[in-house]
């Protein structure tokens, strides 16, 4: 049995009551933080890149590379990151990487090339693939399943959404003082994080060491397919570039993932056991993920289009008007353990999915001079989408997997996620750029329109994968502990 801060059952500082601890919420309260500062990290650079453009003097193929560096090195090793904190100790990783995703984000603020910023955010992107899944890992080990976790992951996925629709407003705030505390912000909550982490969460019995020893022609073929993948995702963003190479990308990727399951098959301590990948569950909710942030991510780079470009809004108005947005990081904490408890999972998550294709849909007909008053039930009613899927989502991902294979839950979900936001924005993008008929204001309106159209379907397809799993298990309410299980 692991022992967390000299708490059994994973440090599950329960009162006697079966509420929660000061110390289970001081630990909840740090990895709520650490996902925190990854959201809010990616929104204030996107928010930022204008001004890091026009002092660095980078094209825009440079600029582009400064946020598919961060995605190649995030989605190419979340699978390996999630695997890492089962097989060697979820604090060690944890703190580890929050380590190096704190030095390289300073380095970032420091860069005065191009190049700096891409090896920066390339490294910063490997942190968060070890940093995330391990975080998730310790959310789980510290509270028992049921309502207590529900609440916990409730808080938890609140915090990483309202982390990127509050980074947006923050980076404008902060692109207004000068680019470079876009970097420098996330090293000071960092450090706060870091110095709350170390005496919060205890340590944890040494993880049993696989007997066939570490797989390491696994996490290195694994590793590399991932990277290909991605990479030839980016590469969508622009379909007119030698379709060859990115055919050529994808084509190995998928070579070595067979190659990546031939070895596992054969390995005695495999890193991934295949087996986890029949779960029907399991492969619905991380198909979910995909597509809901995915649509999510080419949702909002559209209006940013729309209100920046089109509209002539400055990067602090398009932040507060996606602020809305961010209602999920109260509702999603009060509100959704409650429907989840009394409605289960899966309806809950239903229901967040078909507001999402509903919020999307009101925004098709968009106009040259809609007021915000006409954008709002969108973003309001995404926020609400938000509050009732991303937590559940969380929740469906780790619910029912062992307790030593938690980490590669979680490790499953975020690189789903990674991917579905690589792939929302190449689709936005390939079709907002192949409906462009010209050059006129119209042109670009009538264009955004038709990419509008992939965020609908992708919320869509969401909600019918998911309605699969209602008709084949049900959704049955969370149940309350027992008296003698609260006491844990």
């Amino acid at each position: 049995m692991s022992t967390f801060g000299g708490h059994p059952d994973g440090g599950r500082d329960l009162g006697t009551d079966g509420r929660m601890g000061a110390r289970a919420w001081g630990v909840l309260y740090v990895l709520c933080g650490a996902i925190f500062l990854e959201g809010i990290d990616v929104a204030m650079l996107n928010v930022a890149l204008p001004s890091i453009r026009a002092d660095l003097g980078l094209s825009t193929g440079m600029l582009s590379g400064v946020v598919s560096a961060y995605v190649l090195g995030y989605g190419g090793f979340m699978l390996l990151g999630g695997r890492a904190a089962d097989l060697l100790g979820r604090r060690r990783m944890f703190l580890l990487w929050l380590t190096v995703f704190l030095v390289f984000s300073g380095l970032g603020g420091l860069a005065t090339e191009g190049w700096m910023l891409l090896v920066a955010r390339f490294v910063t992107g490997v942190a968060a693939a070890f940093m995330a899944p391990a975080g998730l890992s310790l959310v789980t080990a510290h509270f028992p399943e049921g309502p207590r976790r529900t609440k916990a992951l409730g808080v938890y996925a609140g915090t990483a959404a309202g982390g990127f629709s509050l980074g947006l407003v923050a980076g404008g705030l902060l692109a207004s003082l000068g680019w470079r505390w876009v970097f420098f912000a996330p090293v000071i909550l960092s450090a706060l994080i870091l110095a709350a982490a170390v005496p919060l969460i205890g340590r944890e019995d040494a993880p049993p060491r696989p007997a066939g020893g570490f797989d390491l022609a696994g996490a290195l073929v694994v590793t590399g397919a991932m990277l290909l993948l991605v990479y030839g995702v980016v590469r969508l963003e622009h379909p007119g570039n030698d379709w060859a190479g990115t055919a050529g990308a994808f084509a190995g990727g998928l070579a070595a993932l067979g190659a990546f399951a031939a070895i596992e098959r054969r390995s005695a301590a495999p890193l991934v056991r295949l087996g986890i990948l029949r779960s029907g569950s399991l492969v619905r909710t991380n198909a979910g993920a995909l597509l809901f942030i995915g649509s999510f991510a080419g949702f909002q780079f559209l209006v940013t289009l729309y209100l920046q470009e089109l509209r002539g809004w400055s990067a602090l108005q398009t932040g507060l008007a996606m602020l809305v947005v961010g209602v999920d990081t109260v509702l999603a904490p009060t509100l959704t353990p409650r429907l989840v408890a009394r409605f289960g999972n899966l309806r809950v998550l239903f229901g967040g999915l078909v507001l999402a294709a509903v919020a999307y849909a009101l925004f098709l007909p968009v106009g040259p001079d809609w007021a915000y008053a006409a954008m709002l039930p969108t973003m309001a009613l995404l926020g609400l989408a938000f509050s009732l899927a991303y937590g559940p989502l969380t929740m469906a991902a780790t619910d029912g997997v062992a307790e030593h294979e938690q980490g590669l839950a979680g490790g499953l979900l975020y690189t789903a996620m990674q991917f579905g936001t690589a792939l929302g924005l190449s689709a936005v993008t390939a079709v907002n750029v192949g409906a462009l008929a010209g050059g006129s204001p119209q042109d670009a309106l009538g264009a955004l329109r038709a990419a509008l159209v992939v965020p609908v379907t992708a919320a869509v397809v969401a909600a019918v994968v998911t309605a699969f799993g209602l008709r084949t298990r049900g959704s049955v309410p969370a149940p309350e502990p027992a008296p003698a299980e609260s006491l844990t």
